[in-house]
């Protein structure tokens, strides 16, 4: 367990931020359909996120001017696209002082590559190749069930994480009006039931700060073409944007 930042954006860098999106959704006919993260609250790892066919995109958006600085780091931009073996990348916005509009500074995408500063076409890097769902992918899918879930239950979610080794995934207003957490596990067939992390005591004392009432969440995952014939059938494997079905049956 570790703290991390929950910096807010600025109001200045809240319409930067915007206005990246808006330009990156532009790149795709119809719009970009796989948002990861389109959402301007904390913690951040990455400031957007997106899949385009079989590859993923974590995007860190920087003012070229550095009058506004972004929350988060270029470390959580690396760590999170490692972990779901996706690309990092840079966004460089640039402000147009005559008429207050942020617009990329490069061309095309307007995306660079983090590490090498070389202009990234995401569309040139989509391949046919089938690419299996690393553990940090299934746990973001899982934790966006359970956020779906939240919602449709009409609770407050006060933020949301997808890094599988930080504890609790969500914090929501619960029925009381006061803050509850919860913990998700994901699992793969044949596994139907994600078993409670050993260090849960832990978990509870850290969020006693805020709050002493805690939930957990298993979610198993299947791929859509599992026969479910016998208990010993090979599992098919987690295809990443491939379809799926998802067993979840509510917090505990």
């Amino acid at each position: 367990m570790y703290d991390i930042e929950t910096q807010e954006m600025s109001e200045e860098f809240f319409k930067c931020w915007q206005a990246a999106g808006k330009h990156l959704n532009k790149q795709v006919q119809g719009g970009i359909r796989s948002w990861l993260r389109a959402h301007p609250h904390p913690p951040f790892l990455e400031h957007l996120s997106f899949r385009l066919g079989n590859q993923l995109f974590f995007v860190r958006v920087e003012d070229v001017d550095l009058k506004e600085q972004g929350p988060g780091t270029l470390h959580g931009l690396h760590t999170v696209a490692h972990g779901n073996r996706g690309h990092a990348c840079i966004l460089p916005m640039k402000k147009k002082f005559f008429k207050g509009e942020w617009i990329p500074k490069e061309s095309g995408w307007g995306l660079v590559d983090a590490t090498t500063g070389r202009p990234v076409d995401p569309f040139a890097l989509v391949t046919d190749e089938k690419i299996e769902m690393t553990d940090w992918e299934l746990h973001d899918m899982a934790v966006q069930v359970v956020h779906d879930y939240l919602k449709d239950k009409n609770h407050q979610i006060m933020t949301w994480q997808s890094n599988p080794d930080v504890d609790p995934s969500l914090w929501f207003v619960g029925d009381s009006g006061r803050p509850e957490w919860i913990v998700v596990r994901a699992v793969r067939y044949p596994m139907n039931q994600a078993q409670r992390p050993t260090n849960w005591q832990d978990i509870a004392n850290q969020c006693a700060r805020m709050s002493k009432i805690g939930h957990f969440a298993s979610v198993s995952v299947a791929s859509a073409v599992q026969r479910f014939m016998s208990p010993n059938e090979t599992a098919e494997p987690l295809w990443r944007g491939h379809a799926m079905h998802v067993r979840f049956t509510g917090i505990e």
